[in-house]
């Protein structure tokens, strides 16, 4: 339905004159006319106003349907660092209203998990904020340093706190349930892994190779990373340069090799390895993860001038390829750019 039949239909279902929307919402009468014979639109700031007049949402005002209300709070999300309380409470309540009903159930989910990591992670970035200003006032208490390690996932010394055992533990349960499935198995190779459980991440793995639509890659890459667990650098070492002998121009081979050397601070081998991944990446649009791995490490070793340059490409690749334009990843990632750049330059 068009804006000003809802407009009209709405006003009528309220047992309002046009003159008296128009006096609600503070504007003349004309215009209220004007909108519901279509001549004119009403500015977006009296949107909320109207909304607020009729008793419904802004969505339900211009009829979206419901999977177009679900795209539309994905790609608010998306855009927006922190959507205000009446717009979080909108979202929570709309989708929560949508788990009852089978076809939209899995997406509600989705959005529902989205929507609270949203919040979550922009309270995170608060936390970030005013716990790093405690700390510099006082570094030698621990009164903040546990939230800014939640916040920001810093590495914790006590292994009773640092251990993986509770990814562990569900993504073996969901491997069980789906054995044919290959995502859990990957999940759960990685917390194995981060924990030094080589020995039961090799029987992960060797379940893992079974199953029919594995990439080639992972098998010769993860037994890298399990020799590694093992603390066997020597044979993890001939694994990932036999793999990319075999496959000197597959850019997943290419990825996992760099992503190896990473992990090892062998940055050289690393940036070659991500520089090449990059670049016989044949998909469209590419990920960004092979440059971001760049500007990391060169971050890391203080090359600005090189880091800048990879966050440049990544602000061309989020603008070319995936045709972003207001997205928060294309504004972190300009942020970031302005940031190398000013340290490049000394400032």
């Amino acid at each position: 339905m068009e804006l000003g039949k809802k407009i009209k239909q709405l006003r009528l279902r309220s047992g309002l004159t046009q003159e008296q929307l128009a006096a609600k919402v503070g504007i003349g009468a004309q215009s209220v006319s004007k909108w519901e014979t279509a001549v004119a639109m009403p500015d977006i700031s009296t949107l909320p106003l109207l909304a607020e007049t009729f008793g419904v949402t802004i969505d339900e005002l211009f009829d979206l349907s419901t999977e177009q209300r679900m795209n539309r709070i994905e790609n608010r999300m998306d855009v927006e660092e922190e959507l205000p309380p009446d717009v979080f409470r909108e979202y929570e309540d709309f989708l929560k209203a949508l788990l009852t009903e089978e076809q939209y159930k899995k997406r509600a989910q989705e959005l529902i998990a989205y929507l609270y990591w949203h919040r979550m992670n922009s309270y995170a970035q608060k936390v970030r904020r005013y716990a790093k200003e405690a700390i510099r006032t006082a570094p030698n208490e621990k009164s903040c340093q546990w939230m800014l390690n939640m916040a920001e996932g810093h590495a914790v010394w006590d292994w009773n706190v640092s251990n993986h055992k509770q990814a562990i533990d569900f993504y073996s349960e969901l491997v069980q349930k789906n054995p044919d499935q290959r995502l859990p198995y990957l999940y759960l190779l990685d917390n194995l892994l981060a924990d030094h459980r080589a020995d039961e991440a090799e029987q992960v793995l060797g379940r893992l190779c079974r199953l029919p639509d594995l990439k080639p890659v992972f098998e010769p890459s993860y037994r890298a990373h399990i020799a590694l667990a093992r603390f066997d650098a020597a044979a993890a070492d001939a694994i990932i340069e036999q793999m990319l002998r075999e496959a000197p121009e597959d850019s997943d081979c290419l990825f996992e090799g760099a992503q190896y050397y990473a992990l090892k601070c062998d940055y050289d081998k690393a940036v070659d390895c991500y520089e090449r991944a990059f670049a016989c990446d044949t998909m469209r649009p590419r990920y960004q993860d092979a440059l971001m791995g760049i500007a990391d490490i060169s971050e890391i070793r203080g090359d600005y001038a090189r880091a800048a340059d990879a966050c440049r490409r990544i602000v061309a690749l989020l603008k070319n390829e995936w045709g972003m334009t207001e997205d928060l990843a294309l504004q972190q990632a300009e942020d970031r750019l302005r940031r190398m750049e000013e340290l490049s330059r000394g400032k």
